[in-house]
């Protein structure tokens, strides 16, 4: 992958396979989403791929909802890396976070001579991932589904959550790379895929062998040219279908954008016991917090939280 263009278009679309029961969902990401998020924390190299990849497969997931709202992929277990966690939100704004052991993330790194880890080497026997659907309107529910981080690839188990939670045949890639910049910082960027087969229905038929074709074309793709800045993404989708021919819709435009705010900071804090409070207070009276998305610093007087000005 080349270094010479390192602006790149961010975005999510969807396409579908001309007269075909198949549809299809692409993410490019890079310095206007992925690299900020990436380059905030300063995580390690193959974590700061993971995460990518999630914040990347939140995207592609959650472009489909209907609705004004959030899609969190969450994984957790008790490996290296405890929680992780990539976020869509139906306005484009995407962010991601990952807390780990460096002490544990070390020892995995030497165990594997640097090669990537697979899902049950990151998060332990238990791990499980979750894709969970915030409605904006607070009084629906929010919706999770889970499933367990068996396989060796996040696409393997999210392909997992669609074949138990939705019974949909899915096929998913995630592609992240880091491109060097001459005499500057690297410019995260990556590339995802889905496609998803359309039940048969008597106007269909059955898709059973359109499905397989498309499965077939899908396996081609490269990680390469997924997440290549350098090719754009109408010419990516006819290279794998020109055979049917293929139509891309109108992409969505996404950034690197947290939704906190110190005013719903305050909402949070207010509800918390006087007790845990007091333990938070720093000695010049102020509470310090940071964002664990963004790194954004906080420091809130006691006394707005509690009105209390003599608090201590």
């Amino acid at each position: 992958m080349s270094d010479a263009a390192y602006a790149v278009t961010d975005f999510v679309t969807n396409f579908q396979i001309v007269d075909r029961p198949v549809r299809g969902r692409a993410v490019r990401m890079g310095q206007g989403s992925l690299s900020g998020i990436l380059r905030r924390h300063d995580y390690p190299t193959n974590l700061a791929r993971i995460l990518g990849e999630a914040v990347t497969l939140a995207t592609l997931v959650g472009a489909s909802l209907k609705f004004n709202g959030r899609l969190l992929v969450q994984a957790e277990g008790d490996g290296p890396v405890s929680m992780l966690v990539g976020e869509y939100r139906t306005d484009g704004g995407v962010r991601g976070y990952a807390r780990f052991d460096p002490e544990a993330w070390a020892h995995l790194d030497k165990v594997n001579k640097g090669a990537a880890p697979h899902m049950p080497q990151l998060f332990g026997p238990n791990g499980r991932l979750g894709l969970i659907i915030i409605q904006d309107n607070p009084s629906i529910q929010p919706y999770q589904g889970i499933v367990p981080l068996e396989k060796g690839t996040l696409s393997e188990c999210a392909e997992d959550y669609f074949a138990m939670s939705e019974q949909v045949p899915t096929r998913i890639k995630l592609s992240v790379a880091e491109l060097d910049r001459k005499g500057e910082p690297g410019v995260w960027v990556s590339g995802g895929m889905m496609v998803q087969k359309i039940a048969n229905d008597d106007a269909r038929g059955d898709t059973d062998d359109a499905w397989r074709e498309a499965e077939a074309l899908f396996a081609t793709l490269t990680d390469a040219e997924l997440a290549d800045p350098d090719l754009p993404m109408q010419d990516l989708l006819f290279r794998l279908f020109h055979e049917r021919g293929v139509t891309m819709e109108t992409p969505q435009a996404l950034d690197d954008r947290c939704t906190c705010n110190q005013d719903r900071l305050l909402e949070t804090l207010r509800q918390m016991p006087d007790e845990s409070l007091k333990e938070m207070v720093e000695p010049d009276g102020t509470l310090a917090i940071d964002c664990q998305f963004c790194n954004r610093h906080y420091a809130i007087p006691i006394e707005d939280v509690t009105g209390n000005p003599n608090q201590d």
